[in-house]
């Protein structure tokens, strides 16, 4: 039983050092430990958003999976990473991010339009899960020091 308590009070502590370590880290910091966003990186970094990312914010940032940069045409990614296509990339990569810290639950059974730091606009859709323009969040509320991260399974392009 002595075991068992120890166990319980040890597996508390973890989680919430566990916690804390993730909350500590920043959007950028979030997105570069996280297993299926290796492309969204290499992308911020291109566009040198890293220290935008990293800012005071609050910052919301649907996050497109390496998956979903892998829908994009061929060549598309390739070509966005290029220098000569620097405004480009970061017109996309901030048409992710919209000001201030939006939880899944703050969208829950709403259909809202959202402005992004690029200056368009999102069309958000939390009826059934959220979905934002023609992307469904996969993971959602994944918390950073500077905002929050919901991972998505497309990338969003603006018009």
């Amino acid at each position: 039983m002595r075991n068992l308590k120890a166990f319980a009070i040890t597996a508390v502590m973890a989680a919430t050092v566990f916690t804390q370590t993730a909350i500590a880290k920043d959007i950028v910091d979030v997105a570069a430990g996280s297993f299926n966003l290796k492309t969204l990186v290499a992308a911020v970094k291109a566009a040198d958003l890293v220290d935008t990312l990293k800012g005071k914010g609050p910052f919301t940032v649907f996050a497109p999976t390496d998956a979903a940069f892998a829908k994009l045409p061929k060549g598309t990614l390739k070509s966005l990473l290029l220098p000569e296509n620097k405004k480009k990339l970061v017109a996309i990569l901030t048409y992710h991010v919209l000001p201030g810290k939006i939880t899944a639950a703050s969208l829950t059974g709403k259909r809202t339009a959202a402005k992004t730091v690029q200056g368009g606009s999102l069309h958000i859709d939390g009826r059934d899960g959220v979905k934002v323009n023609a992307a469904h969040v996969t993971t959602a509320d994944v918390k950073a020091s500077n905002g929050v991260v919901h991972i998505i399974d497309k990338v969003l392009l603006p018009k």
